[in-house]
Order: structure tokens, then C-alpha cells, then sequence
């Protein structure tokens, strides 16, 4: 079976389901979705159930992170939010990217979290304030990051 048509392990099926019950008590609600053609991230789609209207683009298969970020800057300025499912190590990267706080050797931030691992079905919050066409590297908050064995263990709430 060739990458693209792989389906979601498991495990991914699970951490799908537990990210769709941690957005619903979050209250996130993002606008757009983007997802990848893959088979595994249209599966992660179905599970996770966001809100708002869904793009599935095989562009995102496979992307760069600067196909990604190129695709965000297409955006129009009346989005106020969306959802990238993508693919690692490209997600992990682009999130790193987007990123303008610092990061101290031992702290427990998102950031450091991210740079530790970004494992399937995990979900980064980042906020951004100007035109999509305006986002650039370390133009961005990241302000949370919640993998599924966080969500799993009840160490997020």
C-alpha cells in the first residue's frame, strides 16, 4: 500500500477521538479546515469533527512547510481561524517556525513541548494578529499544545 492511501493506525483513531471531545469542552471552533488527501488525515478529519467549513486539498499531501505557509497566506483576511491537518516533520516545523516566543532551557511552555515531540493527532494553538499574507516566521504565538496522552492521562482539562 503506498503512503498516501495508509490508514489511520489505532492509535490515531483513538487520539483522534480524544482531541474531538477536548475541542468540544474547549470551545475551539475553528472556521476553515485545511486537511491533506491522505487517507490517515481525512480519517483524522472524521474523527476529530471540528467545526466550520472543510478543504480537503491534496496540495497538503507531502507539502513543505513553505507550500503550507504559502497556502495560508492565500487566505482571505476574513478568516479569523483555521485548522491545518497535515503531516509531520512538516506540522512540528511549521509550528517551530510560526513561533516568536522565546524558549528557556527548562521550562514547561508549548514551545518546549513541541521541540520535545510533536506526536500524531496532537493539536497546536497559535495566534496570529494581521493579514494571513503577513504570516511569517516568529510572527505568532504559540499558546498551547496538547498531545492525546496528555488528554488520555487527564492532565488537560
Amino acid at each position: 500500500m503506498n503512503d498516501h492511501d495508509r490508514p489511520l493506525a489505532p492509535r490515531g483513531v483513538k487520539a483522534a477521538e480524544m482531541m474531538h471531545d477536548h475541542l468540544v469542552a474547549a470551545g475551539i471552533q475553528p472556521e476553515l479546515v485545511l486537511c491533506s488527501s491522505s487517507r490517515r488525515t481525512r480519517e483524522t478529519l472524521a474523527g476529530v469533527a471540528p467545526s466550520g467549513e472543510v478543504l480537503v486539498e491534496p496540495a497538503l499531501y507531502d507539502a513543505s512547510v513553505g507550500t503550507i505557509l504559502a497556502r495560508l497566506h492565500e487566505l482571505p483576511d476574513t478568516t479569523s481561524s483555521v485548522m491545518v491537518i497535515g503531516h509531520q516533520p512538516e506540522m512540528q516545523a511549521l509550528t517551530l517556525q510560526l513561533d516568536g516566543s522565546a524558549r528557556h532551557a527548562d521550562d514547561d511552555s508549548p514551545r518546549a513541548e513541541v521541540e520535545r515531540k510533536f506526536p500524531t493527532g496532537a493539536l497546536a494553538t497559535i495566534e496570529f494578529d494581521g493579514p494571513w499574507r503577513e504570516l511569517a516566521p516568529g510572527t505568532a504565538t504559540l499558546t498551547a499544545f496538547v498531545r492525546p496522552k496528555a488528554l488520555r492521562n487527564g492532565a488537560v482539562r
